[in-house]
C-alpha cells in the first residue's frame, strides 16, 4: 500500500469515526437530557382532590431504581397514597399527623429505560399556595439522584440539572385536570426530549459535527487527487 493510499484511508476512517461520533452524542444527549422524574398532572384547582403520577424512565447513571422518596409540600389537606402490587410504601407523618413524605420502594428494582410510576391522592384547599414542589430522592441500585432544584424567578426550568417536580395551583375547572391525567403521563414521557429545546441544540450539534468533519475528509481527498 503506498503512502498516498494509506493517508486516504487514514483520513477517511478518522472523517467516519467523527460522523459516528456525532450521530452518538446526537441521539445520547436528548436521553440524558430528558431524564428526570415528572408528575401528572401538573396542574390543580384551589380546593381541589386528584391523584398525581409520579414517573420516570431513567435510573441514576443507568442503574435500576430502587426507591422513590417523594416529600410532601406545606399546603396539602391531604396525602393517601396507592396501594400497588409492585412497591412496598412507607409513610412519614409529621408532629401535625399530616403526611411528610411517602417512600415507594420497587419489590423489583425498575430496569433503565422502562418506565416506572408510583400515584398518590391529595387532597387541597382554599389556602393552597400557586406552586407545590415534591423533592424526589430517586434511590438506585448504585447511587441515587435527589430531584430537588427549583428555578428562580424568570429561570428556564429545562436549564435545571436535577429539578423537582412541580404542580401548579390555578383557577382552571377541575374537569380539565381530570382529563388530562389520565393521559398526561404518558403523553410527558413520550414529549419530554423533544420539548426540550437544550437537548434538541445539543443534538443537532453533535449531529453537525460529524458531518463537517466528513465534508473537510472528502475535501482534502479531492486536493490529493
Amino acid at each position: 500500500m503506498s503512502r498516498t493510499t494509506r493517508t486516504q484511508t487514514r483520513r477517511t476512517a478518522l472523517a467516519t469515526a467523527g460522523v459516528l461520533g456525532g450521530v452518538v452524542l446526537a441521539l445520547a444527549v436528548p436521553t440524558m437530557a430528558g431524564a428526570h422524574v415528572g408528575v401528572s398532572p401538573d396542574e390543580l384547582a384551589p380546593g381541589d382532590h386528584g391523584v398525581l403520577t409520579f414517573s420516570f424512565s431513567h435510573g441514576c447513571d443507568n442503574s435500576p431504581t430502587t426507591a422513590l422518596r417523594i416529600t410532601m409540600p406545606d399546603g396539602l389537606a391531604s396525602v393517601a397514597p396507592t396501594m400497588d402490587g409492585d412497591w412496598s410504601i412507607e409513610v412519614e407523618r409529621g408532629d401535625d399527623g399530616l403526611v411528610s413524605a411517602v417512600t415507594y420502594t420497587a419489590l423489583t428494582p425498575v430496569p433503565n429505560d422502562l418506565r416506572g410510576a408510583v400515584s398518590m391522592s391529595v387532597g387541597l384547599d382554599e389556602s393552597t399556595p400557586d406552586t407545590l414542589a415534591f423533592p424526589v430522592v430517586q434511590e438506585c441500585v448504585e447511587g441515587a439522584t435527589e430531584w430537588t432544584q427549583l428555578a428562580a424567578n424568570g429561570e428556564d426550568p429545562h436549564s435545571l440539572d436535577a429539578p423537582a417536580p412541580v404542580v401548579s395551583v390555578t383557577s382552571a375547572p377541575a374537569g380539565d385536570h381530570g382529563e388530562h391525567g389520565a393521559t398526561g403521563a404518558a403523553e410527558e414521557d413520550a414529549a419530554s426530549s423533544a420539548a426540550d429545546p437544550f437537548a434538541v441544540v445539543l443534538g443537532a450539534g453533535g449531529l453537525a459535527a460529524g458531518v463537517a468533519a466528513l465534508v473537510v475528509a472528502v475535501l482534502a481527498l479531492r486536493r490529493r487527487a
